[in-house]
């Protein structure tokens, strides 16, 4: 009788493991299918910022004083640095030299105090730009102190070199942001008249010289290239007919993004997506002038860009863009955007011009933009 339960209980215990074997099969094969699909890896992002004309006229270096020899650039930037500071990657055009000495100069030859540049490592400026028209403003000297300043704060530079170790180093200017691996070049149109000192080195556009650089680039270890112009007719606000030539030649060559200072005003940005939509390259034909003492129309203020860079595998990179058009206040020479420059107390003149300037740049960006969704204003 014994034996019997024994039995029983070991047959019931088959069956209840046989039932439970089948229900395990049957609720896998119930399972939906897309549990079975292989993950999909999240984009890697980074963040570009780029802005333009950083000038130093006289006017700005008597504001900056704090004391009779102490300059003090905090309160020109104070409300623009977190824009910066947002971003994995600064970017902007230095149009000026540095210099060790008091004897500062403005315009038409630019002699700014080694000051200046505190404030751009302050405020989180990765990259200087240096070709430029007012490059060679100081010779050779202001070519080396102005990229050896820099260097010492752990901001980069390239477009203008002292010598060509130094070229052979930062051209193109090689970096890093998070999981990506940018190239940057960097060129301009000119420097004033003035001949390049004996020694140094200024990338000046030339296509058959671009094409042969961006030829070099190994697009295995590069996921983005971003060529900095110099270039355009000055207060004129649409690209010219050179500009459009170089942003298409450096697009049909690789080029991710395109970027242009000097013309002092805001042109259009102009974007190039795929046939799902997604942008994948870029053209900003001029950011403005970040500060300067330009006060006239169009003039006295500019355009930071700010460029979400996603990439997936082995995809070409997705470029998200957004703007923050900024405005110089004086007496300070203070850099607004709108998220401070509509809650400042400004005057009523100031308040007018301050419109009017945020009209004109609305005005010319989404008249100059497809009808796309992309102009985060």
């Amino acid at each position: 009788m014994i034996r019997a339960k024994k039995y029983g209980f070991v047959i019931c215990l088959l069956i209840i493991t046989v039932l439970w074997f089948i229900l395990t099969i049957l609720s896998e094969r119930c399972t939906p299918a897309e549990d079975f699909l292989p993950a999909i890896p999240s984009p890697e992002r980074v963040r570009l910022v780029f802005a333009g004309d950083l000038m130093q006229h006289l006017p700005q270096v008597t504001a900056a004083r704090n004391g009779e020899h102490e300059l003090d650039y905090t309160e020109s930037f104070r409300y623009v640095k977190p824009v910066f500071q947002e971003a994995d990657l600064a970017i902007l055009n230095l149009e000026t030299t540095l210099t060790p000495s008091t004897f500062y100069t403005g315009f038409p030859r630019f002699r700014s105090p080694a000051k200046l540049a505190d404030v751009l490592q302050d405020m989180g400026i990765d990259v200087a730009v240096l070709a430029n028209n007012h490059i060679c403003d100081n010779g050779w000297a202001g070519i080396d102190f102005t990229s050896r300043r820099l260097d010492s704060l752990g901001i980069a530079s390239t477009g203008a070199f002292a010598d060509s170790l130094s070229y052979r180093r930062f051209h193109p200017l090689r970096i890093n942001a998070g999981k990506m691996r940018f190239a940057l070049f960097n060129y301009t149109y000119g420097t004033n008249g003035m001949p390049v000192p004996e020694g140094a080195i200024v990338n000046l556009i030339d296509t058959s010289a671009i094409a042969c650089d961006l030829a070099q680039i190994d697009r295995t270890q590069t996921d983005c290239i971003i060529v900095f112009f110099h270039w355009g007719d000055e207060y004129i606000r649409r690209p010219n007919g050179e500009q459009r030539r170089l942003a298409e030649f450096c697009h049909r060559h690789g080029v991710e993004i395109v970027a242009g200072s000097h013309p002092h005003v805001i042109q259009p940005v102009e974007t190039y997506p795929d046939a799902d939509g997604l942008i994948r390259s870029i053209t900003v034909y001029s950011l403005g002038n970040l500060v300067s003492n330009q006060r006239e129309r169009f003039r006295n203020g500019g355009l930071i860009v700010t460029l979400d860079i996603e990439k997936t595998n082995n995809q070409p990179v997705r470029i998200i863009p957004s703007y923050t058009p900024v405005w110089v206040l004086l007496p300070k020479y203070r850099i607004l955007p709108p998220s401070v420059a509509d809650t400042f107390p400004l005057s009523k003149q100031e308040q007018h011009v301050y419109l009017q300037f945020m009209q004109d740049t609305h005005t010319l960006l989404h008249s100059a933009a497809p009808s796309d969704s992309s102009l985060n204003f």
